[in-house]
């Protein structure tokens, strides 16, 4: 499903329940083209070269404009899901957990803007047995695909560093743990305050890059 067939399903959905109480600035229409962007975004390439997505959406907005859709979030959310499951499935998408999607205020963002975070969150009791813990306190659990760590919007941790290249790592499935892949960067990769090429991840292993510390924990 594309961005216009996205738009279509929530244009329906407008025309109906919504169109009885909208006056948010923000459209429903916007906040289905922004998941979808996001989830093209997000697409790593998984241990089977299968595509995997990101299946947790935090839909930020403003505050006044939050509260215009209080009445009817949960429909809301069914339909932006019920979008991003027929884009995933339409382009062979994999989830590597449950989909979910959530509307949160930030007083940050004006009036009618809409900002969108995706992570890839595995199932409970899925496959992958640790998780990225960044120095905001977020937790990006690892499962049966490649996570990169890099500048790029696409990378499933994004660090807005000039010391960081573009692609800078790569955290790859190995054995029945992970391995860290500095996929030759510029300013190389540090564990522990090593410089490393291969690493072989351990509980609690400190990853450097650029001005950035990572924690590795294993489940």
């Amino acid at each position: 499903m594309g961005i216009r067939s996205v738009e279509r399903r929530l244009e329906r959905a407008v025309e109906g329940l919504f169109g009885r109480m909208f006056k948010s600035s923000v459209r429903p229409v916007e906040i289905g083209r922004k998941l979808v962007r996001a989830t093209d975004d997000g697409r790593s390439v998984g241990v089977q070269g299968e595509a995997v997505v990101p299946n947790s959406f935090a839909v930020r907005l403003e505050p006044d404009d939050l509260a215009e859709f209080a009445d009817v979030e949960e429909t809301l959310i069914r339909e932006l899901a019920e979008s991003v499951r027929d884009h995933a499935r339409d382009e062979g998408y994999r989830f590597l957990g449950p989909l979910q999607i959530h509307l949160e205020a930030d007083p940050s963002l004006r009036t009618g803007m809409c900002e969108i975070d995706a992570r890839m969150l595995q199932a409970d009791g899925g496959a992958g047995a640790g998780s990225l813990v960044l120095p905001t306190g977020e937790r990006i659990v690892l499962g049966e695909f490649v996570a990169t760590i890099g500048r790029l919007a696409e990378c499933t941790v994004t660090l807005a560093d000039t010391n960081v290249s573009r692609t800078h790592v790569e955290i790859r499935p190995h054995a029945n743990g992970y391995k860290l892949i500095d996929l030759g960067s510029t300013n190389g990769t540090l564990v522990n305050g090593v410089r490393v090429r291969e690493h072989v991840l351990s509980d609690t292993d400190v990853i450097e890059i650029g001005v950035t510390s990572i924690v590795f924990e294993a489940s």
